[in-house]
Protein backbone atom coordinates (compact mmCIF):
# COMPACT_ATOMS: atom_id res chain seq x y z
CA UNK A 1 0.00 0.00 0.00
CA UNK A 2 2.59 2.28 0.70
CA UNK A 3 4.58 1.68 -2.25
CA UNK A 4 1.59 2.46 -4.39
CA UNK A 5 1.28 5.84 -2.69
CA UNK A 6 4.80 6.25 -3.21
CA UNK A 7 4.38 5.81 -6.70
CA UNK A 8 1.73 7.71 -7.41
CA UNK A 9 3.07 10.70 -5.48
CA UNK A 10 6.32 10.57 -7.63
CA UNK A 11 4.63 9.74 -11.02
CA UNK A 12 1.84 12.60 -10.88
CA UNK A 13 4.53 15.40 -10.89
CA UNK A 14 6.41 13.76 -13.67
CA UNK A 15 3.27 13.29 -15.94
CA UNK A 16 2.51 16.77 -14.95
CA UNK A 17 6.13 18.46 -15.69
CA UNK A 18 6.52 16.22 -19.12
CA UNK A 19 2.90 17.96 -20.09
CA UNK A 20 3.93 21.86 -19.46
CA UNK A 21 7.27 20.58 -21.65
CA UNK A 22 5.16 19.08 -24.70
CA UNK A 23 3.02 22.41 -24.42
CA UNK A 24 5.78 24.63 -24.47
CA UNK A 25 7.38 23.19 -27.27
CA UNK A 26 4.04 23.28 -29.36
CA UNK A 27 3.67 26.84 -28.40
CA UNK A 28 6.85 27.61 -30.05
CA UNK A 29 6.40 25.45 -32.90
CA UNK A 30 2.86 26.75 -33.58
CA UNK A 31 4.60 30.99 -33.28
CA UNK A 32 7.06 29.53 -36.06
CA UNK A 33 4.33 28.10 -38.14
CA UNK A 34 2.07 31.69 -37.91
CA UNK A 35 5.41 33.96 -39.03
CA UNK A 36 5.21 35.70 -35.46
CA UNK A 37 7.52 37.75 -33.73
CA UNK A 38 6.89 38.58 -30.11
CA UNK A 39 8.91 42.10 -29.24
CA UNK A 40 9.85 41.22 -25.46
CA UNK A 41 12.77 42.55 -22.82
CA UNK A 42 13.82 45.18 -25.83
CA UNK A 43 14.06 42.26 -28.19
CA UNK A 44 11.81 41.03 -31.64
CA UNK A 45 12.18 37.24 -30.93
CA UNK A 46 12.96 35.66 -33.18
CA UNK A 47 15.83 38.05 -34.28
CA UNK A 48 16.12 36.18 -37.79
CA UNK A 49 12.93 34.34 -39.30
CA UNK A 50 12.29 33.62 -42.61
CA UNK A 51 8.98 33.20 -44.39
CA UNK A 52 7.73 32.68 -48.23
CA UNK A 53 7.03 35.24 -50.65
CA UNK A 54 2.85 36.26 -49.87
CA UNK A 55 3.37 35.94 -46.14
CA UNK A 56 2.19 38.04 -43.20
CA UNK A 57 4.43 38.21 -40.54
CA UNK A 58 2.84 39.87 -37.14
CA UNK A 59 4.69 41.05 -34.86
CA UNK A 60 3.31 41.88 -30.87
CA UNK A 61 4.70 44.14 -28.14
CA UNK A 62 4.95 42.29 -24.67
CA UNK A 63 6.74 44.96 -23.38
CA UNK A 64 5.43 47.37 -20.90
CA UNK A 65 7.30 50.06 -23.39
CA UNK A 66 5.90 51.18 -26.58
CA UNK A 67 8.32 50.17 -29.77
CA UNK A 68 7.55 50.02 -33.62
CA UNK A 69 8.61 47.80 -36.22
CA UNK A 70 10.87 50.05 -39.37
CA UNK A 71 11.74 48.71 -42.25
CA UNK A 72 15.61 50.34 -43.12
CA UNK A 73 14.51 50.78 -46.66
CA UNK A 74 11.29 52.65 -45.71
CA UNK A 75 8.89 50.26 -47.06
CA UNK A 76 7.03 50.16 -44.11
CA UNK A 77 6.86 51.43 -40.38
CA UNK A 78 4.22 50.85 -37.92
CA UNK A 79 3.00 53.38 -35.27
CA UNK A 80 4.43 53.13 -31.62
CA UNK A 81 2.96 49.90 -30.20
CA UNK A 82 1.88 50.01 -26.59
CA UNK A 83 1.51 46.80 -24.93
CA UNK A 84 -0.21 43.77 -26.25
CA UNK A 85 -1.03 45.86 -29.97
CA UNK A 86 0.43 43.78 -32.47
CA UNK A 87 1.29 45.26 -36.63
CA UNK A 88 1.41 43.12 -39.47
CA UNK A 89 2.47 42.80 -43.02
CA UNK A 90 2.49 41.07 -45.87
CA UNK A 91 5.77 40.34 -47.86
CA UNK A 92 5.09 39.83 -51.46
CA UNK A 93 8.77 40.06 -52.79
CA UNK A 94 11.39 37.81 -51.64
CA UNK A 95 14.35 39.62 -50.46
CA UNK A 96 16.06 39.99 -46.92
CA UNK A 97 14.21 42.84 -45.09
CA UNK A 98 16.13 44.79 -41.95
CA UNK A 99 13.73 45.42 -39.13
CA UNK A 100 14.11 47.88 -35.61
CA UNK A 101 12.84 49.75 -33.33
CA UNK A 102 12.70 53.15 -34.50
CA UNK A 103 11.66 54.05 -30.68
CA UNK A 104 15.17 51.61 -29.12
CA UNK A 105 17.07 51.52 -32.60
CA UNK A 106 19.48 48.55 -30.93
CA UNK A 107 16.40 46.49 -31.26
CA UNK A 108 16.93 44.17 -34.94
CA UNK A 109 15.86 41.58 -36.61
CA UNK A 110 16.03 40.07 -39.92
CA UNK A 111 13.55 38.83 -42.26
CA UNK A 112 14.51 36.99 -45.56
CA UNK A 113 11.64 36.06 -48.03
CA UNK A 114 11.93 32.99 -50.34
Amino acid sequence: MLSLMLRRAFIAPLGFAMLMAASADFTVVQAQESNAVVIKNFMFSPMELTVKAGSTVTWKNLDGEPHTVVNDAGIFRSAALDQNDTFQYKFDKPGVYKIFCGIHPNMRETITVR
